[in-house]
């Protein structure tokens, strides 16, 4: 591909071309009109070339498959005309990827949303990691907007009306391991795994596999799934919740029902143009512009560290924590979980300290319980909380978190024991609530 390219290629065993989504210059990789011509390029040039047999589908970014469309390019439509068009683009780009003749299967790690996951959808076949950064969902009702690149008719036809409705209505974003057991994704592997089981997918499509599924649901899912009677239940009950959760001041998940109800009773072409006529409309309401005031709002404060010219972010390995309380033992729990960090608790006896490993452990508990994480998982992380009465092992921690009493002499003198144990390039962070860090 052309140098700076969002996409790159190559050739490996078995005919199977490996592309890389990698947008440059940006921490995630997002969709634009730039990146829709070169996956139109891209995709023209593995179908011409005839040693390419199937094509193995994966994101260069680190902790983020595809975050969704550009929304600057968004914010600048004027009219409902330029709104529609923009979606039906979108759409005619996955309905290619949708009828590529050589089969495509995608490996998704990280962030999977909007315009990311409704292109998964129109890939043959989809491989997802078990990580806890890999998210997936339609979360475009939380701009004013629905879906507009073919989500509200494949999602449906893939896992069900229920279950997609779920989704696309709410705007929900589900972890891997559910979308797994929903059939989003059709395999669910560790991220260590995640080339080796694709690459493995698409020889096999290649070799003239073709994967197999089962409709969701069992009986009940042919019931209410399944046929035009059930689904009217399914969109009247919909409907009547929708308008009792908005009171019919919010567009967006009523546009979004009557997008799936379309495609459903006349196919999947009129659904897709009633899809971009919805998306038009939508798009250049007031609603939708609020909406997407507030999205820039809130991703302007999470880069606001408070301070001019902040250090760059240092990684967290180890992680201290001072207080085994209710608040201490759930900071370790979730930082265990959703991070992976060595945890070190410290209370001032014993036996507080070792009623905090076992409510940080119940934490684990309950997520191997709803089957979140295997039982080797589970043993893996388990291992990485411990505790004591003192400080020992606080020296290697590059953040220790202080959880005692809201009390400002408890707070000081838990400070200068840190500044004791610990390195002076430590991040010393407080749990208060009430009282101001600098008093402290």
């Amino acid at each position: 591909m052309a140098p700076g390219a969002a996409l790159t290629w190559e050739l490996v065993d078995g005919g199977v071309a490996v592309v890389t989504f990698d947008l440059k210059g940006e921490p995630v990789n997002k969709i634009s009109r730039a990146v829709k011509q070169d996956v139109q390029a891209t995709f023209e040039a593995l179908e011409q070339d005839a040693s390419v047999k199937a094509i193995a589908f994966f994101s260069g970014k680190p902790d983020t498959f595809i975050a969704g469309a550009d929304i600057e390019e968004f914010v600048g439509l004027t009219t409902a005309a330029e709104a529609a068009r923009l979606s039906a683009e979108g759409q005619e780009l996955l309905e290619r990827v949708a009828r590529f003749p050589k089969p495509v299967a995608v490996g998704i790690h990280g962030a999977c949303l909007g315009g990311g996951l409704e292109f998964a959808l129109a890939c043959r076949y989809r491989v997802a990691s078990d990580h806890p950064r890999t998210q997936l969902g339609l979360p475009e009702v939380q701009l004013g907007i629905l879906p507009g690149a073919g989500g509200c008719q494949r999602l449906p036809r893939l896992i069900g009306t229920r279950a997609a409705l779920d989704m696309i209505l709410a705007g929900k974003v589900e972890r891997a391991q559910k979308a797994f057991r929903i059939g989003i994704v059709d395999e669910l592997v560790p991220h260590a795994i995640l080339r080796d089981i694709t690459l493995a997918a698409a020889r096999r499509m290649a070799g003239g596999w073709r994967p197999r599924r089962r409709r969701p649901g069992g009986f009940l899912g042919w019931l209410l799934d399944g046929n035009p009677l059930g689904r009217r239940l399914v969109f009247r009950a919909a409907r009547k919740q929708v308008l009792a959760q908005t009171r019919g001041n919010y567009p967006a998940p009523l546009a979004g029902l009557e997008a799936v109800e379309h495609g459903l009773r006349h196919g999947l072409a009129a659904g897709l143009k009633r899809e971009a006529e919805l998306f038009g409309q939508l798009a250049v309401t007031d609603v939708s512009r609020k909406l997407v005031q507030i999205f820039f709002a809130t991703t302007a404060l999470k880069k606001d560290f408070g301070i001019p010219d902040p250090p760059p972010p240092a990684t967290v390995h180890r992680l201290g924590v001072v207080g085994a309380g209710f608040m201490g033992s759930g900071i370790a729990g979730t930082a265990i979980v959703q991070a992976g960090v060595d945890v070190r608790m410290k209370d001032a006896d014993l036996p507080r300290v070792a009623k905090g490993l076992a409510a940080a452990r119940d934490i684990l508990d309950d997520r191997l319980k709803r089957r979140r994480i295997t039982k080797y998982e589970y043993a893996r992380l388990v291992a990485l909380l411990s505790g004591s009465d003192r400080y020992a092992g606080f020296g290697r921690a590059e953040l220790v978190i202080e959880a005692v009493f809201e009390e400002l002499q408890v707070k000081q003198q838990v400070l200068r024991e840190v500044e004791a144990a610990t390195h002076e390039d430590t991040v010393f962070a407080s749990n208060t609530s009430t009282i101001p860090i600098h008093r402290i």
